[in-house]
């Protein structure tokens, strides 16, 4: 392929790449769950993201919490001021996770599995592990 083809293929690409990640932006998280592929991976080198900013990190989806410019020690799944993880709303039980801060604590009514058992968040912000601030749910 000659050069000049190469560079206006890349071109394309890019345009289109761009397009995808508008669209993407207008999908809500649970949408945004299913396609993650839509959305670009991580970059650790002093990118600008904005909140609400979608990546792909390690296999997950993260929204950006914090305005900020990346660096390697900023990774979406250590710096919880800065993301947050997008879990799959499909799972009604998701597996208990320690939350890291505020911005990853439990609401109240969240539902977690915890230890083999299902516990729903008596408080807002939770960062108890179950059982304390968690009630068991019981199977009928």
């Amino acid at each position: 392929m000659a050069e000049f083809d190469r560079n206006k293929l890349i071109a394309e690409a890019k345009a289109k790449r761009a397009q995808i990640e508008e669209a993407a932006s207008a999908l809500s998280d649970e949408q945004a769950y299913d396609r993650a592929w839509m959305f670009p991976l991580w970059d650790s080198n002093s990118h600008t993201y904005s909140v609400g900013d979608r990546v792909q990190y390690e296999g997950q989806l993260y929204r950006c919490l914090t305005e900020h410019t990346s660096q390697g020690s900023w990774k979406p799944d250590v710096a919880p001021s800065l993301w947050v993880r997008i879990d799959d709303p499909a799972i009604e039980w998701p597996e208990w996770r320690q939350p890291t801060g505020s911005t990853d604590a439990y609401p109240k009514g969240a539902k977690v599995s915890h230890n083999g058992k299902h516990w729903i968040s008596n408080v807002d912000a939770n960062v108890w592990e179950p059982p304390t601030q968690w009630t068991e749910q019981k199977e009928s």
